[in-house]
């Protein structure tokens, strides 16, 4: 049952999302990068994994580049077997990006796996509780699970606020976020 209706929550705010104004979409990315408290989530010297955007979600590449001004080093998601695990490489400046699948790109295998403390997570749908929907492959909670193991990490969810919708059902594997970002501010579960 949940996860029909996950399927159904996700393709009714991923329609929202879809019909949002390319306006409004500039407008989100750059207030979601002014709206990252710095004085409460620290990046400096930390490993900070962000994304590529992919069909209309929301830009994070703003604020990638206010984190890395404060000192964050980032990282983005990469899959070395299409069909293994997420794993997280380091970004520099220059180096190629490689497609990844999904639509997105990251960086080649001659950048190195890192485990990133603080993960900037792409979603379909968000509700008040931190609870999330992703595309359906489990790929962030699996990999934030396995980084939890290490150490616990910070999970941000990045998002516009029409995503949001009433409840998302909860089920073992899923991880909540531990913060939400939208163009109307910054949200702590």
């Amino acid at each position: 049952m949940s996860a029909a209706l996950k399927a159904q929550l996700r393709a009714t705010a991923l329609a929202r999302r879809d019909a949002l104004d390319p306006g409004l979409r500039i407008e989100a990315a750059l207030a979601i990068a002014e709206a990252f408290p710095l004085e409460r989530i620290p990046v400096a010297g930390r490993i900070v994994s962000g994304f590529l955007p992919i069909q209309s979600e929301i830009d994070a590449r703003p604020l990638m580049d206010r984190l890395r001004a404060a000192g964050a080093r980032l990282a983005l998601p990469a899959f070395p077997d299409r069909k293994g695990p997420m794993i997280f490489r380091m970004l520099e400046r220059g180096a190629e990006l490689v497609p990844m699948g999904f639509g997105t790109y990251g960086p080649g295998p001659e950048q190195p796996e890192v485990q990133p403390e603080i993960l900037l997570t792409p979603l379909a749908a968000f509700d008040v509780r931190g609870n999330r929907i992703g595309y359906g492959k489990g790929h962030y909670d699996q990999a934030i699970a396995r980084l939890d193991e290490i150490s616990p990490r910070i999970a941000v969810g990045l998002a516009f606020s029409c995503q949001q919708v009433d409840a998302v059902p909860s089920e073992p594997h899923d991880r909540r976020l531990d913060f939400l970002l939208t163009e109307t501010g910054f949200r702590a579960f």
